[in-house]
């Protein structure tokens, strides 16, 4: 294998393991909710458990693993902690999701098919004639 083909491999393993991220962050119920709230405006942690029906510090939870994930920003409000969404960061990822959950044209096929390694077979003939 080539230089060029590992780096590109190894780009595509990673880009693999962001998308495998982002489904593990989005398949917490509680952190979806959280999110469409914190779409709307910003709340702070007690305000969130109130609406989510959850502990505070279950709040908490969720909200350092949305922050690892630069999805939230966290804004300071005199004694209370506010978060909101991160509006670059819920579009990057709706462009990487909706790219992944998007069907490939028939122009897209074999280019993705070849990048992957995957010879493509000869089609079958329906002509079943002769």
């Amino acid at each position: 294998m080539h230089t060029d083909d590992m780096q590109t491999k190894g780009m595509r393993e990673e880009e693999l393991r962001k998308m495998g991220g982002i489904f593990k962050i989005l398949s917490v119920e509680s952190r979806i909710r959280m999110l469409e709230l914190l779409k709307a405006r910003p709340f702070c942690v007690n305000a969130l458990a109130k609406h989510l029906g959850i502990t505070p510090a279950a709040v908490s939870q969720h909200l350092r693993i949305l922050r690892e994930a630069d999805l939230v920003i966290p804004e300071k409000r005199g004694y209370f902690v506010h978060y909101r969404i991160n509006e670059k960061t819920l579009h990057l990822w709706d462009e990487k999701i909706h790219k992944l959950l998007s069907p490939l044209s028939e122009e897209e096929a074999p280019g993705f098919l070849q990048r992957e390694g995957i010879s493509l077979c000869p089609e079958r003939s329906t002509d079943r004639r002769g």
